[in-house]
């Protein structure tokens, strides 16, 4: 499954998240257990009580911000052959066992880091453990499975990028808005890259990266940190630790200058998307932007009445959908994405001049006390609510840790989400939203051929 992380319309498949119907308290959330093994591989423990189920949850700190050209995708492929077999397992075995002990189980691969994990009654934790260590040192990746799932990569590609008009203004927006990083390129690969990747290119990126100094374990449901201590020494702990890859620099330079694009394509409607180079979230307590950038996120799009839909579609009825997004936590840089459809009688220009007007006027009025305390109190909840499901508790913990940050800091978060000020906020959107750090991409639709059939999902397992 791609994490491609598209902030609006575009939006693809995302990490696992599941709402529950009840918010867990704090002290529910609270502790987390924190050892690391001999090998480097870190083990973070969140024990909740509340159903006799739990999360095992595997990290790699590997993803499409670490690909070069000629291997984009190549993070992608290999999430795909874990699946595909070890020296002790069949092809579908691993899978075949989640399910026939009542477990599901996934993997996603995003621009940050790759991710494994089975949801499943506590009693078959030990063996959950036992398969995902085998299958990080033990991996075959034949020629004959990798020829075949290849061409469902390449369908999958066609099917969630190529076959949507959105999918692939995002797509450009990405390989436009940066230069040197590689943010620019996307999760599933360039299509000629994947035409000539080889199962030697995986077997050889399986060897560079899939070692316990670049994964982090999490567990969390009905256990104790003592008895996933013990377990993790018995299965990751008896793996060796292997020299990782040098990480090189690949920092962005200075925009000099706003870059537009055009993207045709088959589509209904035309639709533009907006990306403005704001700061990510280096220092969790000396750092003040991105919070108050995440606010402003909040304040455009939170909800139905969120102003951007409040003025823009149901007001000035310029857009029949917009939308606004921010991600501070990620490896690479930042952007402040703005997207949206026109509405009938409307163009991109129109909606393009609308979306600058919304950021404008709160760069020059600030956002009201009460506003911001609607708004703040709602983002505050939210966080809160998703941390009753045991997954999104997990994926909190390790995302953070596999991203750079620390398991710790995702309360400290929130606190200084809570101190963000309406000052901040206008101060924000005074300084980052010029021409000089925007990237506007637009689509212009192409007819739709009445005879082609839509493409079905590719066949494949996760």
């Amino acid at each position: 499954m791609l994490a491609l992380s598209p902030p609006l319309a575009a939006r693809e498949p995302a990490p696992p998240a599941v709402a529950a119907p009840a918010a867990a308290s704090a002290e529910s959330v609270a502790a987390t257990f924190e050892r690391t093994l001999p090998n480097g591989m870190k083990v973070l423990v969140r024990e909740d009580r509340r159903a006799p189920t739990v999360v095992h949850l595997v990290l790699y700190r590997i993803g499409a911000v670490d690909e070069i050209n000629g291997l984009t995708g190549i993070s992608h492929v290999l999430e795909h052959m874990m699946f595909k077999g070890t020296k002790t397992l069949a092809v579908g075995e691993f899978s075949r066992r989640v399910a026939e002990r009542g477990g599901r189980e996934n993997a996603f691969t995003s621009r940050d880091y790759t991710g494994y994990f089975q949801q499943i009654h506590r009693a078959h934790l030990a063996e959950m453990m036992t398969l995902e260590a085998d299958r990080m040192a033990n991996l075959v990746v034949d020629d004959q499975e990798f020829a075949n799932e290849i061409k469902v990569v390449m369908e999958e590609r066609r099917w969630r990028t190529e076959d949507r008009a959105p999918s692939l203004v995002y797509e450009q927006l990405m390989a436009t808005a940066f230069t040197a990083s590689p943010y620019r390129r996307p999760v599933v690969g360039w299509m000629s890259d994947l035409e000539s990747m080889t199962a030697a290119d995986v077997r050889d990126w399986y060897r560079r990266w899939y070692t316990p100094s670049n994964a982090i374990l999490v567990v969390a449901g009905d256990v104790s940190a003592d008895e996933v201590w013990k377990l993790a020494q018995e299965t990751y702990g008896r793996i060796a630790a292997s020299p990782l890859p040098e990480r090189k620099p690949q920092r962005e330079p200075a925009q000099r200058g706003v870059r537009r694009v055009a993207v045709k394509a088959p589509a209904e409607n035309p639709y533009l998307m907006m990306g403005f180079k704001v700061p990510r979230l280096e220092d969790v307590e000396r750092d003040t932007e991105p919070y108050a950038l995440e606010m402003l996120a909040a304040v455009l799009d939170a909800d139905e009445n969120g102003r951007l839909t409040r003025n823009l579609v149901r007001g000035s009825r310029v857009a029949n959908q917009v939308g606004a997004g921010y991600d501070m936590t990620g490896r690479g840089p930042a952007l402040f994405v703005l997207d949206g459809t026109p509405s009938e009688g409307q163009d991109t220009a129109a909606l393009e001049k609308a979306l600058r007007a919304e950021i404008g006027r709160i760069a020059e009025e600030g956002v009201r006390e009460d506003e911001l305390q609607r708004i703040r109190a709602q983002y505050v909840a939210g966080q809160i609510y998703k941390r009753d499901s045991v997954m999104a508790q997990a994926m909190e913990i390790g995302g953070l840790e596999v991203s750079g940050y620390s398991h710790r800091d995702a309360d400290r978060i929130l606190a200084r989400i809570r101190a963000v000020t309406a000052g901040d906020i206008q101060a924000v959107a005074r300084k980052y939203f010029d021409e000089d750090s925007l990237t506007v991409v637009t689509l212009l639709p192409q007819p739709i051929d009445p005879n082609a059939q839509r493409r079905p999902p590719p066949a494949t397992r996760h």
